[in-house]
Parts: C-alpha cells; sequence; structure tokens
C-alpha cells in the first residue's frame, strides 16, 4: 500500500472546508489508489471545535477507502509537519464598512502566522493553494514568511474564476465544457480580474469566432468578475461547493500535470509581461507534473486585453504595497 499523502487543511469546519474535506478522502484530487491522511487546522473556540468534530464523525460514517487517518489540532506548526498539500482556507471575511486595505491588513497575521509554520515545517516540495481571500496577496503575504521554501511552492486559486467563465461560454454557445480549451484569466481575484478568450477554441474553432464582441464585453466579462456576488444574492451564502471543486482541479493539476492544457494559476511573477517579479498574479501555465508548472510566453495582447492586464496588476501592486510593512524580508 502506498504511503499515504499528507493534506493540510486549516478552516476545515467552515462552508468551503466542508465541501472540500470529503472529496479529498474519496480520492478526488490524487486518485483511487493514493491514501491520504488529513490533518485538520481548527480554530481555538467551541463553536468551532464542535462543527469540526461533526464533520469528522460524517468523514468516518463515509468509510472512504482511502482516507487513511485524520485528526485535528490548534498549531499550525503541528498542523503542517511533513505537510505536502495545503489548502489555505481559513480567512477573515470582509466585515461592514471594512475598506480593502483594513481587510488585508486583517489578514496579514493569520498568513504571516502560517507561512512561518509551513516555512518551520512542512515538506521542502510542499504545495500550498491560498483559497482564501483576497487569495493573492495573502499569498504574497503567506511566501514572504516562508524563506526557506521555493516561493513556487505557493499560489492563489483563480481556477475558479476560469471554470466560470468556461461555463458562461458553454451555455452561450451549447458546448461541453470538456470542448473548450484556453481560456485564461489575468490578474487579481477581483472585479478587476481580465478573463481572456482571444486564443480559447471551442470545438476546435476559436471562441472569437463564435461569439461576438459585444456579448464579451457587456455579457461575459461582467458576469465572471461578478460571479460570486451574484451567488450570495441567490443562495444567501458564498460560493461553496464550486470554490472546493475549483481547488481540487487546480491541485490535480499542479501536481499531476495538465497534459499540455493551458490552465490559470495565480503564481509568483517570472517578470513577464511586464508584471512586476514576486506579485501573485493569475496567468496561463502549463502544469508538466510533480508539481512543476511553466508560464505561457510570448503571449501577444489586443490593446484593450493590455489595458485589462494593466489594470488589475496596478491593482495588485498597490495591495502589495498596502502590506509591504507587514511583511519581512
Amino acid at each position: 500500500m502506498k504511503h499515504p499523502a499528507r493534506i493540510a487543511v486549516p478552516g476545515p469546519a467552515g462552508q468551503i472546508g466542508y465541501s472540500i474535506l470529503f472529496r479529498l478522502a474519496s480520492g478526488a484530487m490524487l486518485g483511487p489508489d493514493q491514501p491520504v491522511s488529513l490533518t485538520l487546522l481548527e480554530r481555538p473556540n467551541p463553536t468551532s471545535s464542535a462543527a469540526l468534530k461533526g464533520v469528522m464523525m460524517e468523514l468516518d460514517d463515509c468509510a472512504f477507502p482511502t482516507l487513511a487517518e485524520m485528526k485535528a489540532v490548534r498549531d499550525p506548526a503541528e498542523a503542517f509537519d511533513g505537510a505536502e498539500y495545503v489548502f489555505l482556507i481559513g480567512a477573515r471575511p470582509r466585515g461592514p464598512g471594512m475598506e480593502r486595505a483594513d481587510l488585508l491588513e486583517a489578514n496579514a497575521s493569520i498568513f504571516e502566522t502560517q507561512g512561518r509554520a509551513l516555512n518551520e515545517a512542512a515538506s521542502r516540495n510542499v504545495k500550498v493553494l491560498v483559497v482564501g481571500n483576497p487569495c493573492n496577496t495573502n499569498a504574497y503575504i503567506a511566501y514572504h514568511h516562508a524563506p526557506n521554501l521555493d516561493p513556487k511552492c505557493f499560489s492563489a486559486m483563480m481556477r475558479l474564476d476560469a471554470n466560470r467563465a468556461v461555463a458562461q461560454l458553454a451555455e452561450k454557445t451549447q458546448k461541453p465544457v470538456c470542448s473548450i480549451q484556453g481560456v485564461r484569466v489575468w490578474g487579481n481575484h477581483s472585479n478587476s480580474m481580465y478573463p481572456d478568450i482571444t486564443a480559447a477554441t471551442i470545438a476546435g474553432t476559436a471562441a472569437t469566432e463564435l461569439v461576438d464582441e459585444a456579448w464579451y464585453n457587456d455579457y461575459f466579462l461582467p458576469t465572471v468578475a461578478t460571479r460570486g456576488g451574484a451567488i450570495i444574492k441567490a443562495r444567501g451564502k458564498s460560493s461553496a461547493a464550486s470554490a472546493a471543486s475549483a481547488a481540487i482541479d487546480h491541485m490535480r493539476d499542479w501536481w499531476n500535470g495538465s497534459d499540455g492544457r493551458v490552465v490559470t494559476m495565480a503564481v509568483p511573477s517570472d517578470g513577464s509581461y511586464g508584471i512586476p517579479e514576486g506579485i501573485v498574479c493569475g496567468m496561463p501555465v502549463i502544469c508538466t507534473g510533480n508539481g512543476n508548472y511553466e508560464i505561457v510566453k510570448d503571449i501577444e495582447f489586443t490593446a484593450a486585453g493590455r489595458a485589462r492586464l494593466d489594470k488589475t496588476v496596478a491593482e495588485l501592486v498597490k495591495e502589495s504595497e498596502t502590506v509591504a510593512p507587514l511583511i519581512a524580508e
């Protein structure tokens, strides 16, 4: 029997945590022949502890063959000890009257603590996916507090945005999602993101030949960018199952490889496309297996596309400047 893969999940009793744990335990990420060990980092309060106890009871009751072991801990260093895959889900939500700068500052201490614990205890080849928002800059904070880990061990989740973009194209063209390739989402996981279909194909035909520019500008772009808010308005809660599914997609491709497909990941920039080095920015990548990826090079932009990229990158730069006093070099 294979050695269990060590997976750590902070924020396991929240909506996204609840949605992702059963898929991780069932083998949806690493396959049906790879056992997993789940370490769940709980919050030190009675309500969260009770909720997590119930989640763990349900996981037991599923009797997943691939779930080798699980435990709940309260110390980040213990949670990340030897961890190979980490989903940083827990983050402080934006409260009434809170500006984005306030949210960034509030989350800085969380991701500083987790970054330091990862630096101390995780596998040197760990793959860390930041899901808690604002995820790009939270990942930026975390990796700056983990100097002994390669920054490429860290990424932030924009796969949900890419999945949403694919779903909108599928609905518009009445084609299956599996026929859609090459959708890219650039920049920040915020309303400034740039969903790019200039290189996308649908059943082998250029997407730009199947959808008109007015639909793209007036419907597609704002729908993808504001989909999270629309779901909150519709169901009274944030998107959890779709976020968990996107996190699984992201980590599975990151580790196993994307079979030559272009996928979207928010990763530390290498300076490509004029994106400042180190900024955690959504970009098209090809995952080559064993946790490696390559940023797709030599992409040409239309004038409108370049302007959209510059706008979202400027937002990320501003966020990095906001948290600069809070990170350790």
